[in-house]
């Protein structure tokens, strides 16, 4: 369910994450065009897949350095958003935690920068960090005002969306294809 003031679970309100031992977080700026590839994918997910127990399913937005609460008590962490990396738009790119970790924090361009290494290095002081973390990261090519995404982002999005059934299978909680998938309709494309 989506709620523009919050964040998208599978279950319902963000509290449900509590419980959740792996987390599929989608982060990004859905007024920004491609930066919105995060909450697409998590969109897509739930759309084509139901979750094992254990597993929640979050768009995030961008929570900037709100975003320890949403990490902490996890087991393993699966994280997608778009990625400032060489390749075309539209190309996926997989971090481990070890490589996300493997420079300092970058200075904070906004508030609403995610915040990834300070929140997971912030969680390691505190014992308290995801022992595992995948980022599903895409490739953008333009981040500007829209809420629509480039063609080559939005074919990238189904791939992801597939790219995390594949880990979440292979951490032994696979997802259950839907049925009847539900289309695609996030709540900040719908004209009222």
């Amino acid at each position: 369910m989506a709620d523009p003031a919050g964040g998208t679970t599978e279950g319902g309100a963000p509290d449900d994450l509590d419980g959740a031992r792996v987390r599929v977080l989608g982060l990004g700026n859905v007024l920004m065009g491609d930066d919105g590839a995060g909450p697409w994918i998590v969109e897509e997910l739930l759309a084509g897949w139901t979750f094992p127990e254990g597993v929640a399913v979050a768009d995030l937005g961008t929570p900037g350095l709100d975003l320890i609460p949403f990490l902490a008590g996890c087991e393993t962490l699966v994280l997608v958003d778009t990625v400032k990396s060489d390749g075309p738009p539209g190309t996926l790119k997989l971090y481990r935690k070890e490589e996300i970790l493997r420079h300092p924090p970058g200075p904070r361009v906004s508030p609403h920068d995610p915040g990834v290494k300070e929140a997971l290095l912030t969680l390691e002081l505190a014992g308290g960090g995801p022992s595992e973390v995948i980022l599903v990261g895409v490739v953008p090519g333009f981040v500007g005002k829209s809420v629509a995404l480039t063609p080559e982002v939005r074919d990238a999005v189904r791939n992801a969306a597939r790219e995390v059934v594949r880990i979440l299978g292979g951490l032994g909680l696979p997802p259950e294809a839907r049925t009847d998938p539900r289309p695609v309709e996030p709540w900040w494309t719908r004209v009222s």
